[in-house]
């Protein structure tokens, strides 16, 4: 009996560690335009151009903003394709 709450206790703890969400945060800069930042948006996250407006605006007025939301290895890629880019981005 034993054995079976072990091995449940370790599919639990493997469930949480693959459904933990990461999120990739873009901070402003002075050097990117708009223009650049909505299109690496669209390229990079999948965003559609509106939304793509929207998380630019976010980050030039508060600093930064999440920009997209999923697994770790997912959200590593993406902010090495924005830090590619030239842009300042990190997984949290």
């Amino acid at each position: 009996m034993l054995k079976e709450v072990t091995k449940t206790e370790e599919d639990v703890a493997l469930l949480e560690e693959t459904t933990e969400e990461f999120q990739v945060l873009l901070y402003n800069d002075d050097v990117n335009t708009f223009d650049w930042v909505i299109e690496c948006l669209i390229d990079i996250c999948s965003h559609d151009e509106l939304q793509a407006e929207q998380c630019a605006l976010l980050v030039h007025f508060k600093g930064k903003a999440v920009v997209k939301k999923g697994s770790l290895n997912e959200m590593q890629t993406i902010c090495q394709a924005l830090c590619d880019r030239d842009l300042s981005a990190v997984v949290e």
